[in-house]
């Protein structure tokens, strides 16, 4: 430009500034047009402000090889493939996959995992290295929806083996070997206090303490405990559990609260081995049925503005109110509160354990006082249940008097 700049007279310098502007507004408005432009997916319309999202799982967080991740969606409900019902879908993961073609079904393989059933969550193995993640709604055809609902696309970081390089004891582990719990979760609730835990192993055998077998051991439960130092014999008490007679199940106490549990093999002495085979250390949440929540002796909750028999749209607004007792978000342990569940075509559900989650039961965990829900046409009847930060109804619980209402189609529109 300073070359241009000493040839070309003011005239010049006037009109290549002008161009160089226009240019430079019409890009910009250009790029405003893309980015403003709606993306097209399938036929099946997405609801508004409808997002999908990783629960707490972060872009570059680094994480083991076999681990959890949790699905999270806003505005828009989940079903299961199959199922026609107005906005809603079922989740899809991309791992180390670009977007596919938006408008038609998702590839189903290694790369596209889908979760027809409805699924929340997912436990993955991942091979040590960086990966990608996204997740990805779609309809009852497995076809996104327009506009399509997508998460951010993610990296993780995949170390080498958490295990590799830790010393046991004299003992060696077979290749691969790997101890786990049978359909137990991270971020589980267990309804107890009493409860079953099942111990699953793979590439290597249960033999029981004192028994000098090739390739085998037995189970060790930690229980609100930190490692123990793995070249000595594991401790025994309230907290490091053991099983030398070889059992594979365990019927475990706990507290109401949160616990800690990891498992870890040990040698015919009691002694990890090398390199030592153990579990994730996971995270569990324990309520007690016997311990449930007082509520307040004429505390009551109810539907606002809603008789009984009322003639509603297939998308009310439904409020809910509360007396002589407070609102409070769940897992807030806070005396004579709690937050609304609103059941709807639903029986009563165990009062001793947490009320379900899903169509038919829907939580207000945030401490929400009114909900915009989508109802068939037809006949419904609805019920307020108040829970307390466990989800567990109080006692005596609160809860409303169960009212019919009808969706119009004259009304759809209201």
């Amino acid at each position: 430009m300073r070359v241009l700049t000493k040839i070309a007279g003011r005239h010049d310098q006037t009109a290549m500034a002008l161009v160089s502007a226009m240019s430079l507004v019409g890009a910009l408005a250009c790029g405003v047009a893309i980015a403003q432009q709606p993306r097209a997916g399938g036929p099946t319309p997405s609801g508004p402000g409808a997002e999908v999202y990783f629960v707490d799982l972060k872009d570059g967080a680094t994480v083991p090889g076999k681990f959890t991740v949790y699905f999270g969606l806003r505005n828009m409900g989940v079903a299961p493939a199959g199922s026609n019902r107005e906005n809603s879908g079922h989740h899809h993961l991309l791992i180390d996959a670009d977007l596919p073609p938006l408008n038609e079904p998702i590839p189903s393989d290694f790369n596209h995992l889908h979760f027809g059933a409805g699924q929340t969550e997912a436990e993955l193995t991942l091979k040590p290295g960086e990966h990608t993640l996204q997740l990805l709604m779609g309809d009852k055809d497995h076809v996104p929806h327009t506009p399509p609902v997508m998460s951010a696309r993610v990296k993780v970081r995949v170390a080498g083996d958490a295990n590799a390089g830790l010393t046991g004891g004299p003992s060696p582990s077979a290749p691969g070997a790997e101890v786990y719990f049978v359909e137990l979760k991270d971020g589980a609730t267990i309804v107890g206090p009493k409860t079953t835990l099942y111990f699953g192993l793979k590439n290597m055998g249960v033999a029981p303490a004192g028994s000098d077998r090739e390739n085998s051991g037995h189970h060790h439960l930690l229980i609100d405990a930190e490692l123990p130092p793995l070249d000595e014999p594991i401790p025994s008490d309230f907290n490091h559990l053991h099983f030398g007679g070889g059992q594979t199940e365990a019927e475990v106490t706990l507290k109401a609260g949160q616990h800690t549990l990891q498992l870890l093999m040990g040698d015919k002495d009691h002694i990890p081995h090398t390199p030592p085979v153990m579990s994730q250390r996971i995270h569990v949440r324990v309520v007690d049925p016997s311990l449930r929540k007082p509520s307040p002796p004429d505390a009551r909750v109810y539907f606002v503005g809603l008789p009984d028999g009322a003639t509603v749209s297939n998308k009310p607004v439904i409020r809910f109110g509360l007396a002589n007792m407070g609102v409070a978000p769940a897992g807030i342990d806070k005396p004579n509160t709690g937050h609304h569940h609103l059941l709807i075509d639903a029986k009563l559900p165990d009062l001793n354990e947490p009320i379900p989650s899903d169509f038919n039961h829907l939580h207000f965990g945030a401490g929400q006082t009114e909900a915009a829900v989508t109802l068939p046409y037809g006949s419904h009847t609805l019920q307020l249940l108040l829970g307390d930060e466990n989800h567990v109804p109080h006692n005596p619980p609160v809860m409303s008097k169960p009212i019919k209402v009808y969706v119009s189609r004259r009304r759809s529109n209201d």
